[in-house]
């Protein structure tokens, strides 16, 4: 039996996202993309609730297509905030569409977004040696530069702590603990 994340043990999904995904360096533009609407969504909730919606997620903001989102009109508005496959927050929704055109802007500024958001790491996964969870900080020097530069970009719902969500998910940080097995397989990567 291999040693996990303790987060990662109470649903299969939750386990199949830690195993698969967590901590992984995303590069690609739409999926950075995707979780920063996703770890919007998620303020105020759990990862679980959010990863359980991912699929509706997908299916509802047109798999993440950043130039369709940034052109969401007050139709696709409403028919976001009446369905019930995803978190039918007003401000959280219309965030997203702000931010998919902040999004935008960045990309066009910087190439692509991915150049952009690596800068807050110097371009490298910073490696942590985490032995318990509550060693896992909420935010971090970085994470504190990344929210302030996205904000005065015009990007809502990315606070330190989001960010560093974002962080961890999107690999510029492994936070796996040390005694998970995924910890030395992303320093392999």
């Amino acid at each position: 039996m291999k040693k996990k994340c303790d987060w990662a043990l109470h649903t299969p999904l939750e386990e199949q996202y830690h195993d698969t995904e967590w901590g992984v360096p995303v590069h690609d533009d739409r999926l950075l993309f995707e979780f920063l609407v996703l770890e919007g969504a998620q303020a105020g909730l759990s990862w679980s609730t959010i990863l359980n919606k991912r699929e509706n997620y997908r299916m509802a903001f047109d798999y993440f297509d950043v130039q369709k989102v940034a052109n969401y009109d007050q139709n696709k508005i409403h028919e976001l905030l009446t369905n019930p496959g995803i978190v039918r927050n007003k401000l959280k929704i219309n965030a997203a569409i702000t931010n998919a055109r902040a999004f935008i802007a960045v990309q066009e500024q910087f190439g692509s977004f991915d150049h952009y958001i690596w800068q807050f790491v110097d371009g490298v996964p910073r490696v942590n040696h985490w032995l318990t969870m509550q060693d896992v900080p909420a935010n971090t020097k970085e994470s504190d530069a990344m929210s302030k530069d996205l904000k005065q970009r015009g990007f809502k719902f990315v606070g330190s702590t989001i960010c560093y969500a974002h962080m961890q998910a999107t690999g510029m940080v492994n936070d796996h603990l040390v005694e998970c097995f995924r910890h030395q397989e992303l320093q392999m990567h």
